[in-house]
């Protein structure tokens, strides 16, 4: 299993650099961190301010709180969170606070590895999903998945904005083969984050990244 070492600390992490374990965290895990996602000048007291948000939420909750919500709560703007944490809100924020992507997508203890076939569209055409809903295989996209899956999260149905942010997902994963941060896609379709929410209220990740059968991992 990889490590991070800082100040006579060895913290165990997985492949990315995420901590494995959430109660192993400390602040100098976020400080190592720290650099790694942007943030050269030492974390500042609006940056712990967000860490120990998020944290405080996982342990009530059991999972990460969505951008929506850690925005709202601290009376932030999209801007004012990308300046505290440029790497990204699951990359930078909840990755300092010792939150790990498979932390902030389950809410209850399931059996790791599992996986679900989910059978929609002509000749009972089947996806591939994990264990949090997300597509394994992101060549299997089409339409008629996203479809499914924003009837499955109980959303009305997807306008012309809706499949603008989808597509522009997809289009941005096929010509980088990276999920663009939250920032990037609400700069570049021109919504801020109310709009956003609106579209999509199940997050950023867990509604519009779903939706368009992609994953940050």
């Amino acid at each position: 299993m990889p490590t991070l070492a800082f100040a006579d600390e060895t913290y165990a992490v997985d492949a990315d650099e995420y901590l494995s374990d959430f109660s192993a965290w400390d602040e100098n895990f976020a400080r190592a961190m720290a650099p790694k996602a942007g943030i050269i000048s030492g974390l500042s007291e609006d940056q712990w301010r967000i860490i120990y948000f998020i944290r405080d939420h996982y342990k009530k909750t059991g999972k990460c709180p969505l951008v929506y919500e850690t925005a709202r709560m601290n009376r932030l703007h999209l801007q004012e969170l990308k300046n505290l944490f440029p790497a990204g809100y699951l990359r930078g924020a909840c990755k300092l606070a010792g939150i790990t992507y498979k932390e902030g997508y389950l809410d209850q203890s399931w059996a790791e590895g599992l996986a679900e076939q989910v059978t929609e569209g002509e000749e009972g055409k089947a996806y591939e999903i994990n264990i949090r809903g997300f597509l394994v295989n992101p060549f299997q996209w089409d339409k008629r998945y996203a479809l499914h899956r924003a009837w499955e999260m109980k959303m009305p149905k997807l306008t012309e904005k809706h499949w603008q942010i989808i597509e522009f997902l997809r289009q941005r994963f096929a010509k980088d083969n990276i999920v663009p941060t939250v920032y990037e896609t609400c700069e570049m379709n021109h919504i801020d984050l109310d709009e956003l929410q609106k579209l999509f209220p199940d997050g950023y990740h867990r509604g519009a990244v779903k939706i368009a059968g992609l994953r940050v991992r």
